[in-house]
Formats: structure tokens, sequence, C-alpha cells
């Protein structure tokens, strides 16, 4: 597994706990990995909406819903959305950052054991 997959899912196992100190480190180095170019903002914009809204639990946000309802099928439907989004050439680095952050967060969910 790449370095920046096993740092999300140590991101996203941060999350699932709470631990937002430690979630903030790992986001930190997420963001560190995926640099200072338009991807990388994007990348880093969709780490930190991610962090900040399950931190705030937000409950009109994606990412609180999604982990509140254990829903599988949700989040592999969320998946299929966002590499599609991915795929079109049309889209900027920018988002291509912002939809790559979001993709492998939910193939980290979708990959832990049970989904809690």
């Amino acid at each position: 597994m790449p370095a920046r997959e096993m740092r999300m899912e140590m991101f996203l196992r941060a999350l699932l706990k709470r631990d937002f100190s430690r979630a903030k480190a790992h986001a930190e180095k997420l963001q560190k990995m995926a640099g200072k170019e338009e991807w990388g903002k994007g990348y880093a914009r969709a780490v930190n909406g991610i962090l900040n809204a399950i931190k705030d639990s937000d409950p009109d946000a994606l990412v609180v819903r999604l982990l509140a309802s254990h829903d599988r099928k949700m989040a592999e439907e969320l998946l299929t959305r966002f590499e599609e989004v991915l795929s079109q050439e049309f889209r900027d680095d920018y988002e291509r950052g912002y939809y790559t952050a979001w993709t492998e967060f939910l193939r980290a969910y979708l990959n832990q054991k049970t989904l809690a």
C-alpha cells in the first residue's frame, strides 16, 4: 500500500476514535505529501473539510452522515461517483486533488473490517 494511502487509513482510524489531535497530525502529513501545487491544495481542502466536519459534528456534512449511518452501500456509491468525477478530463488539478482525497478516504473507510 502506498504511503499516502496508509496515512489516510491512520487519519480515518483517528477520526473514528475521535482522537482529533492525532487526526490533525495525520492530516498535516497528508497535506505535506500532497504538495503545494493546485492538486495538493485541493487535496488539503478535502482532508481539512473532512476533519473539521467530524470535529464539529456538522449534521449537514456528507462525511458525518456517512460515519453515523455505517452505510457501506452509500460509501460505495459515493466512491463510484467521485471516481467518475476524477475521470472527467475537463476537471482542473485542484478538483482532481480534492476528489482524490475523497476517494482515498472512502477506500480506507470501506477497508475497515467493521464500520464503526
